[in-house]
């Protein structure tokens, strides 16, 4: 009976297990089966979570690659502009144009943006496209090829970044070679990817439609019009090439006018004014000062348009002129370019201070203001209260110094001719610009003090693009100032470039007539204010 349970017994603990010859597995085995199935499933578990450490290692290692590692330099004609990638999940564009603001641009789809910020102007590289007449069409047509070639630098750059860097932070996680390996040919895949994303669903359309953010929010009110400057440009540029010849000759024919020959000694000043950054005012410059045989440069302001830094590097050509740039600041430069002007060896920035300058004399104060947009600039732009105050009030703090100064002061500088008034009396000249339009005249008489005579300048420059806008471009306009002997203003040639957009340069020459006394009928002395005598 007792035999007969055991055998059952036994024969009911052997059916779970599998026998061996009619005989069960110990219960050590049975343990074994459950911890191999439970290693098993602990191994699944391990591989798991392995893959998700690769992955989070990999994604880790890819955005720290393309925040350190992705972004180049490139030359897109004269300026040097940084391009970079940077995770995204809606793609697209920025061009950054500083100070003015950016452009958004929905290029392509995510998860990269592309970053494009334009930097400083390469001087050497300025200075031929403004000597070689070509120079500006051929930038334009490679400036596509410079920005496509680019991207795809930069694209390749970005790849063995990411992959790089991804590769070196997994050796210090893993310590594995099978893992690390995983993490590269992940980070690979990852960022090919996503470029290759970008690449397919470019838009090129989309820079018909960008969306403006700082100054340039104005950008769309005007862009009908840049577009028609761009295309006119060229022409307008060759026409102006052509004309640059023709002032050296028509100063050989009017050197010889009756009317006046300079004498033996005479000091001769260019004066030029708001030149707002084009690049053709300097090969005209260039001209009159070697065949005028020009002593010095007067620039009263406005030599950029919105003060900043990349601007800085148009003033560059200052240096290449030999003779000594005098120079006050417009409401248009910025203390950068100013700072950029006083840069060059043979220039003289004057701010409520006097330097003599090829023997004359000079005073000179900056614009109060710095007002690039008039539309988003604080109060003192416009025709305001507090406006006029500064203007005039410039003007003040300049006859004080003038005053002060041991020894007289043959010609007074200011940006806006409204600064001029408290200059009645304390100078004999006056130069100015800021309105982009010639004017002369004799400032109030002050009693028992000498006439001062104001001449405001028009726009060396054409006011840059801003001349263009209308139906005929405005011309480029200076000044050559004759002082004889005795630091007197003898007579003026004042020179018009590609007037009323045709093919001409016209040249105006006014003669200072000496005073002469008149008898008044009480039989005293009284003097009358000096007259322009033009002659063409």
């Amino acid at each position: 009976m007792e035999e007969d349970k055991t055998g059952k017994d036994r024969a009911a603990e052997g059916t779970p297990e599998t026998a061996v010859r009619g005989r069960p597995l110990p219960g050590g085995v049975r343990a074994t089966g459950r911890y191999l199935q439970r290693a098993a499933a602990s191994r699944a578990s391990r591989r798991i979570g392995m893959g998700l450490a690769v992955l989070v290692v990999t994604l880790v290692g890819v955005v720290a690659g393309v925040l350190i590692g992705a972004r180049n330099q490139i030359d897109v004609g004269p300026f040097t502009a940084e391009m970079s990638i940077t995770p995204s999940t809606d793609g697209g564009t920025t061009f950054s144009i500083p100070p003015l603001g950016a452009l958004q641009l929905d290029s392509h789809d995510g998860p990269a943006h592309l970053n494009v910020r334009l930097g400083a102007l390469d001087q050497r590289r300025t200075e031929a496209l403004i000597g070689d007449p070509a120079g500006i069409t051929r930038a334009s047509q490679t400036a596509v090829h410079d920005v496509t070639t680019g991207i795809v630098r930069l694209g390749a750059q970005t790849i063995a970044v990411s992959v790089l860097s991804t590769l070196v932070l997994s050796a210090l996680v893993f310590r594995n070679v099978r893992r690390v390996a995983w993490s590269g040919a992940l980070a690979l895949a990852i960022t090919a990817g996503s470029l290759g994303t970008a690449a397919l669903t470019l838009r090129p359309q989309s820079i018909e439609e960008p969306r403006y953010e700082g100054l340039l929010v104005n950008a769309p009110a005007i862009v009908g019009d840049a577009r028609r400057i761009a295309n006119d440009y060229t022409k307008y540029s060759e026409q102006l090439q052509r004309l640059i010849g023709n002032v050296g000759r028509i100063y050989t024919t009017v050197s010889t006018l009756p009317v006046y020959e300079p004498a033996e000694g005479t000091t001769r000043i260019l004066h030029v004014s708001d030149l707002h950054l084009n690049p053709t005012a300097w090969q005209i410059i260039r001209t009159i000062v070697e065949q005028w045989d020009i002593d010095a440069v007067i620039d009263t302001g406005d030599i950029t348009d919105w003060g900043s830094e990349p601007e800085a590097s148009f003033v560059g050509s200052i240096g290449l002129l030999g003779v000594p740039y005098v120079y006050i600041r417009g409401n248009h430069d910025s203390p950068t370019t100013e700072a950029a002007i006083g840069g060059q060896r043979n220039s003289v920035v004057l701010d409520n201070t006097v330097a003599n300058v090829a023997g004359l004399s000079i005073a000179g104060i900056g614009d109060p203001r710095f007002t690039p947009d008039k539309e988003t600039s604080p109060a003192g732009s416009g025709q305001t209260k507090q406006a006029t105050e500064q203007i005039q009030g410039v003007g003040q703090r300049l006859a004080d110094t003038i005053r002060a100064t041991p020894e007289p002061v043959d010609i007074a500088l200011v940006h806006d001719p409204a600064s001029a008034g408290p200059l009645s009396g304390v100078t004999p000249l006056v130069l100015a610009g800021h309105t982009h339009k010639r004017a002369e005249s004799m400032l109030g008489q002050v009693p028992d003090q000498q006439a001062t005579r104001l001449l405001v300048q028009g726009s060396t420059g054409g006011a840059g693009l801003r001349g263009l806008e209308g139906e005929e471009p405005l011309p480029l306009a200076m000044s050559v100032l004759y002082f004889d002997a005795e630091k007197a203003l003898q007579a003026y040639d004042d020179i018009q470039v590609g007037g009323t957009g045709q093919s001409q340069v016209a040249l105006e020459r006014h003669v200072i007539k000496p005073e002469v006394p008149e008898e008044p009928l009480n039989g005293s002395p009284s003097p009358t204010a000096p007259t322009p005598s033009p002659t063409r």
